[in-house]
């Protein structure tokens, strides 16, 4: 039997709510740190975040997103090459996402979200991959070619789904290379970079972004004043009822697909900041729900 530690809210979650075949929710534990490139710890964040989870409450003030079943499945083996983890990793959420249910792929480092869409992709049986658009909230672009010589580094997913012709909306970023604004531009992605946000400006999704929305919340898209739990924190961040904000207000109207939470590096001691991430993943949820 599982115990707490690998089982997200399982503190929370009737029998039923645990089911495989009847939850809404699939959790995929991906522990990837194979391309992070200062600070370290990525692989122990889809396990920090399983283990906070079970100290928030079912009830979030506004509903029990629970409710729709929550199935935690195993860590994901990263002792391969990436080229066959982003594989295993699209072969989940491809079935998951076949069962009509929602993906959610807990990092872990960045480079997840490719196999992570990708599999969704497949999963429902889509003709073009523009079908899908990826709002990300992010500290950076993530949009270099190649970035040190690794095709599926952290800092290349955004690069490698916008040439795949994925649609992408980028909020919050706050550090980005010239090679990256070059690329915002050949790949048409939309931007609210974290200054234009804090000055007020309406954030909205153009009229032809696609019905189909994944969401990828890199955690340093927040400010570090409460995310400093993250291999590259960068000042002048989003908040956490913000990027909610943010959020709520994007999906209106659309087909939340799947999501992820990465880039948390847990920090002995400070639970804090694990409690935050895992607070995110069941508030995204509870979005999904109220949005439907």
């Amino acid at each position: 039997m599982n115990n707490n530690k690998n089982i997200f809210l399982k503190s929370e979650l009737s029998n039923q709510e645990q089911d495989q075949e009847t939850s809404k929710f699939h959790i995929i534990p991906v522990p990837l740190e194979e391309t992070v490139s200062y600070g370290k710890g990525t692989s122990k964040g889809p396990e920090s975040i399983i283990y906070a989870s079970n100290e928030l409450e079912r009830y979030t003030g506004k509903s029990e997103p629970c409710s729709e079943g929550i199935f935690t499945h195993p860590m994901l083996d990263c002792n391969m090459p990436l080229k066959d983890i982003m594989s295993n990793i699209g072969n989940l959420t491809k079935e998951v996402s076949s069962k009509n249910k929602i993906p959610i792929t807990l990092g872990g480092e960045h480079s997840v979200t490719y196999g992570a869409v990708n599999g969704i992709f497949e999963g429902l049986n889509l003709k073009q991959k523009n079908e899908i658009g990826i709002i990300q909230i992010d500290a950076h672009a993530d949009l270099r070619k190649n970035y040190e010589n690794q095709k599926y580094s952290h800092a290349s997913v955004m690069y490698l789904l916008g040439k795949e012709k994925y649609k992408i909306a980028q909020l919050g970023v706050r550090a980005l290379s010239l090679e990256e604004v070059q690329n915002r531009s050949d790949f048409d992605i939309t931007f609210f970079d974290a200054e234009t946000i804090h000055h007020n400006k309406k954030v909205e999704l153009p009229n032809n972004f696609p019905k189909k929305i994944y969401i990828s919340f890199d955690v340093d898209g927040l400010d570090p004043s409460i995310m400093p739990a993250t291999g590259t924190p960068v000042p002048g961040g989003l908040n956490f009822y913000q990027s909610l904000s943010l959020i709520k207000s994007l999906i209106i109207g659309k087909e939340v697909v799947g999501f992820d939470v990465v880039e948390l590096a847990p920090i002995e001691g400070f639970q804090a900041y694990d409690f935050t991430a895992a607070s995110l993943v069941y508030k995204i949820m509870e979005l999904i729900n109220l949005n439907m």
